[in-house]
C-alpha cells in the first residue's frame, strides 16, 4: 500500500457454537461454524461487516469494536443468512451505526426472520430480537475517510442475492459466504439452482475484482487470508463435491468422503446438513424442499 494509504482492516473470528441438540453420524456432537467479523478503520472512524448472531456474540464483538478507538458509522452485511446479522441491531443500538445491505440481501434477511422460529430457534440459544432495519445505499458504494468502499452484488453462492464488499485501497474483499477457508461449505441451497453453477459464477465476479486478501465469512482463524489460494481452494471443494454427488450413494457416504478429504476442516454440522438436503431432495422428487433444507440442522 502507499505511504497515503491510511486504511486498514482486523478480522474478529466468533468460535463454532454449540447445538441446542442432535449428534452426527460419526457420533460427534453438532455445533455451527466459526463466524468472521471484519473491521475496516481509517484515522477515526470505522465499519464493521457480518457481525453474528446471538448476544453474547455482539457483547464479544463489541468490545472489540471499542477497544480499537474508531467511531463505527456502519455495520455492513453481506448476505441473508441469520447467522451473520441477527446480532446487527444490539451493536448498532450500542455505537448508534447504520446498518447497510443490498436490496437483495434485505430481501433475504427478511426470508431468515420469517423461517427463524423453524430454525435458528430450535437450534441455538441466544439470539435477541433482530428488526430489519438495513437500508440501501446509492450505487451500493460509499466512502470511509476518503476511500472506496463497494457491495458487488455476485448472485447466488451458498444462498440467494449475495454480495462481497471490495475495499480497492487494501486489496481486499470481504466475501461474506462466497469464499470459505478451512470450512466444510453450506451446500444444501444448491437444490434450489440446479447445482453449483452459480456458486462458480460468483466465485469468478469474486476473482475479477483481483483482491490480495479475502476475509470469509466462516473460516478457520488460524490460516491467512491469501486470495488465490482461498479462491483456489473453494473451487476445488465445489469440484470435489460434485464428484463425490456422482459416487456416494447415500448423504451419509458423501458426509464420510468429504471429512476423509477434508479432515482438518471445521464445521462438519455444515457438511452434514448440506448433505442431508442434496440426498433428501434425491430421494423426494417433487416435494416442498423447504422442511427438507432445514431437517439435516436439527
Amino acid at each position: 500500500m502507499g505511504s497515503n494509504v491510511t486504511l486498514g482492516y482486523d478480522v474478529f473470528v466468533h468460535d463454532p457454537l454449540p447445538h441446542l441438540h442432535g449428534i452426527l453420524p460419526n457420533g460427534e456432537p453438532k455445533r455451527g461454524s466459526p463466524v468472521a467479523s471484519t473491521l475496516i478503520y481509517g484515522r477515526e472512524n470505522a465499519v464493521l461487516t457480518d457481525p453474528a448472531f446471538t448476544t453474547d456474540q455482539a457483547r464479544a464483538l463489541g468490545d472489540w469494536v471499542a477497544g480499537k478507538h474508531r467511531k463505527l458509522t456502519d455495520i455492513l452485511i453481506t448476505h441473508g443468512h441469520g447467522d451473520h446479522w441477527f446480532a446487527a441491531g444490539l451493536l448498532a443500538e450500542r455505537f448508534g451505526a447504520r446498518v447497510v445491505a443490498t436490496a437483495g440481501t434485505i430481501t433475504q434477511m427478511q426470508a431468515a426472520i420469517a423461517g427463524r422460529a423453524f430454525l435458528w430457534d430450535k437450534v441455538y440459544p441466544g439470539i435477541p430480537p433482530s428488526p430489519i432495519t438495513a437500508v440501501t445505499i446509492p450505487n451500493n458504494r460509499f466512502a470511509l475517510e476518503g476511500h472506496d468502499l463497494v457491495f458487488v452484488e455476485v448472485g447466488h453462492s451458498d444462498t440467494d442475492d449475495t454480495s462481497v464488499i471490495h475495499i480497492p485501497d487494501l486489496g481486499l474483499v470481504v466475501a461474506g459466504d462466497v469464499i470459505y477457508n478451512g470450512v466444510h461449505m453450506w451446500l444444501g441451497e444448491s437444490v434450489l439452482v440446479n447445482g453449483f453453477g452459480p456458486w462458480r459464477a460468483a466465485i469468478d465476479k469474486v476473482a475479477a475484482l483481483e483482491p490480495r486478501h479475502i476475509v470469509a465469512g466462516h473460516q478457520n482463524k488460524h490460516l491467512d487470508d491469501d486470495a488465490d489460494r482461498t479462491i483456489a481452494e473453494t473451487r476445488q471443494y465445489l469440484d470435489h463435491a460434485d464428484e463425490l454427488l456422482r459416487t456416494a450413494s447415500t448423504a451419509v457416504d458423501f458426509f464420510n468422503a468429504k471429512i476423509e478429504r477434508y479432515p482438518s476442516h471445521l464445521g462438519r454440522t455444515v457438511l452434514w446438513a448440506g448433505a442431508s438436503a442434496i440426498y433428501g431432495v434425491r430421494e423426494h422428487p417433487g416435494e416442498d424442499v423447504r422442511p427438507i433444507l432445514v431437517a439435516g440442522w436439527l
